[in-house]
């Protein structure tokens, strides 16, 4: 719920990042409710667990030494009065040329950026050219942990069967060598990060965000740490995710645990598909292009028909594509003609020869079986 994606849709709507986090978990929690999907803790990141566990790793990286300073150019809106977060700044990608890339990442070749790196900057809020001023943030220092995270990797690749795509991704990082990664932000919406000297900055939201699977647990039961810190526990943590967050839960929050030295809870098995696009594009929240949870709600087609549509173009090994028209004809075809007919059949042979009741086992069947 933190990060610059909240503070940006609650400038848009006129409301607080608070209002907004609560209008939109409400929203989610709805539709998962409407798509027929259970939790036993449908979490958020904005409580007391999540400051209190992400600001104790935090201390325990500093503690450990896996933390540095770095004071480094950052875009700076003169107009807004403030440094200006990743996704804040929008402009052309360096390695495609997409004009649209975002300032942490670009939509179309889903390289992850630095907006320094953005050729032709503009701020996303005011549209203006943003300057260059020197600020300082807590970098984790991933290079240290190089050998740990290596030895992570081979294990559980090998063991939870990694796909080809989430292996390919996290080996193109370890092969270019870690680098530092700053994990702080000059915003205000955030959890703050635990040191007087940066009392005015808050946590990056993709080491914070992660964390958020310890909190949530530790918000459904005051056991967590059965889960999380308990070497011996019978634990495993499963994970699903498109291919654009893999770096962030292969590479940086494993780190930041390694990097505590403390008996956290690895993941071991990911499930990682290739994306989902929509009509020849690429779906985009921030840019409102796609149907999304409540729209498909709003349609009135039922649950059963999207659940089957979206896992029959899941893109398991390529890139797949949302289509209406798609829909439309494996709605009409496959399950209306097909299941549909399949069905009626069988009730109708069931009603002619039966009676209408599915009959008793018998002994001469339970032999064929």
């Amino acid at each position: 719920e933190y990060g610059t994606a909240t503070e940006t849709k609650a400038f848009e709507e006129g409301l607080t990042c608070q209002e907004i986090c609560d209008k939109y978990h409400a929203l989610h929690k709805a539709v998962y409710e409407w798509f027929g999907i259970q939790f036993d803790e449908f979490g958020r990141t904005t409580t007391p667990e999540q400051t209190a566990i992400a600001q104790g790793i935090f201390k325990s990286l500093l503690a450990a030494g896996r933390l540095e300073e770095q004071t480094k150019p950052q875009l700076y809106s003169a107009k807004l009065g403030k440094f200006l977060a990743d996704r804040l700044v929008e402009g052309t990608c360096p390695h495609c040329g997409y004009e649209d890339a975002r300032g942490d990442q670009c939509d179309r070749c889903g390289k992850l950026l630095n907006p320094m790196e953005l050729l032709e900057p503009r701020c996303k809020l005011t549209g203006t050219t943003p300057e260059v001023r020197q600020t300082t943030h807590m970098y984790l220092n991933l290079p240290q942990l190089e050998a740990a995270h290596a030895a992570y990797v081979a294990e559980a690749s090998r063991a939870g069967g990694w796909s080809a795509n989430c292996l390919a991704v996290t080996q193109t990082w370890m092969r270019d060598g870690l680098q530092p990664r700053c994990i702080t932000r000059d915003l205000k919406w955030g959890t703050p990060v635990p040191m007087d000297k940066f009392k005015e900055k808050v946590f990056y939201v993709w080491f914070d965000a992660p964390i958020g699977y310890i909190s949530m647990t530790a918000t459904y039961t005051p056991e967590w740490e059965r889960w999380w810190r308990d070497p011996a526990a019978d634990v495993e943590l499963i994970q699903f995710m498109g291919k654009d967050n893999i770096p962030f839960h292969t590479v940086i929050f494993p780190c930041s645990l390694l990097g505590t030295g403390e008996p956290w809870t690895m993941m071991r098995s990911i499930s990682v598909t290739e994306y989902l696009n929509y009509e020849g594009d690429k779906f985009s929240k921030s840019r409102g292009r796609g149907v999304f949870g409540d729209n498909a709600k709003d349609t009135g087609i039922p649950p059963e028909v999207w659940r089957y549509y979206l896992l029959s173009v899941r893109p398991e090994t390529s890139d797949t594509d949302f289509k209406w028209v798609d829909l439309a004809a494996k709605c009409n075809n496959e399950l209306l003609k097909n299941l549909g007919n399949y069905v009626n059949r069988s009730v109708s042979f069931l009603n002619a020869r039966f009676g209408g009741a599915v009959p008793a086992a018998t002994a001469a069947g339970d032999g064929d079986a």
